[in-house]
């Protein structure tokens, strides 16, 4: 297959270019600060059209994960660019998949598990989750993530672009034992000795292995019956102190310090972050993969923490 991959540079861009080059398809990543790679990799500026454009044409598949990275204060000027940057690169590449001759057979464009409400009480899936929006009591910064979400799915959708199936991957966190991921972030503080429970510790995790994804990927561009919305998540949320504790013991450790609300909205402060990643509860199931028989690699956190445990030391001591 050819495929396209803009903004295929972060973290999950590389685990599926990564895999699709390795399975000898031709990858293309188009990148605003390009930078030496094993696939092709195409200057874009995610705004206009360009040269960019023909990258497009005669490809089988667009995964569109453009977006500057939310891990940074919600300032006024970081809140434009983290909604410009879905909703303005979304903009572009209907215009530019309306104008081919041969337009991808199937464009993914990455959403996100968080534009659905907080919720402690029921799982949310596609058909019956409930997407969140200002209720009583959700912090600004909550409710500034529900409205880029839904503003980047309404951009995705609002052309329509008959030869070419859409899907919005509404995904949870995305593991990897990758450097510099969010697996990296949360088996630092395990490492040294912070990975006790976050806050109340009963708000729920969504989480994805990377090995899912991928086949979850794999799926949706193989089943022409996928288009519209689908959640990329495990069927197993899990309670924030379930979720630290698994890794806790994958990594041998007993010992984890707890973390009261008021000190993650501190710490999160100093690092220059949010702390919605922590706090707010994503209770999001994969309805649709399962309805379509889908079987998860690791359902479990559990048997996932140990994997991404294990392959974590294993890239560790042998660079």
């Amino acid at each position: 297959m050819r495929i396209v991959i803009p903004g295929g540079t972060g973290q999950v861009g590389q685990i599926l270019a990564r895999h699709f080059h390795a399975n000898n398809h031709a990858v293309t990543v188009l990148s605003r600060s390009p930078h030496p790679a094993p696939w092709r990799v195409v200057t874009w500026d995610g705004l206009t059209p360009g040269p960019w454009v023909a990258e497009l044409e005669d490809t089988d598949v667009c995964i569109n994960l453009a977006g500057r990275s939310v891990n940074c204060r919600y300032h006024p000027a970081n809140r434009r660019a983290i909604f410009d940057s879905r909703v303005q690169s979304t903009n572009i590449l209907n215009e530019a998949i309306a104008s081919l001759n041969h337009p991808p057979t199937v464009w993914l464009n990455a959403s996100t598990a968080t534009i659905y409400r907080h919720s402690l009480d029921r799982p949310m899936d596609e058909a019956t989750g409930e997407l969140g929006g200002n209720e009583p009591g959700a912090p600004d910064t909550w409710n500034f993530s529900i409205q880029v979400a839904k503003a980047w799915e309404e951009a995705f959708f609002s052309t329509p672009t008959p030869r070419t199936r859409k899907v919005a991957l509404r995904s949870a966190m995305t593991f990897s034992p990758d450097p510099g991921g969010v697996f990296d972030v949360f088996l630092s503080l395990v490492r040294h000795g912070l990975g006790g429970t976050n806050g109340p510790g009963n708000q729920f995790v969504s989480w994805i292995h990377e090995i899912d994804f991928i086949r979850s990927i794999e799926l949706l561009i193989a089943t022409e019956d996928f288009a519209g919305v689908v959640n990329l998540a495990s069927p197993h949320p899990l309670p924030n102190r379930d979720f630290l504790r698994a890794i806790r013991e994958a990594w041998g450790t007993r010992i984890g310090l707890p973390t009261t609300s008021w000190m993650i909205e501190i710490g999160t402060f100093l690092m220059r972050t949010e702390s919605e990643l922590i706090l707010k509860s994503r209770q999001v199931v994969p309805g649709r993969l399962l309805a379509a028989g889908f079987q998860f690699t690791f359902p479990h956190w559990q048997e996932a923490a140990r994997d991404l445990v294990s392959r974590w030391k294993a890239r560790k001591f042998t660079v």
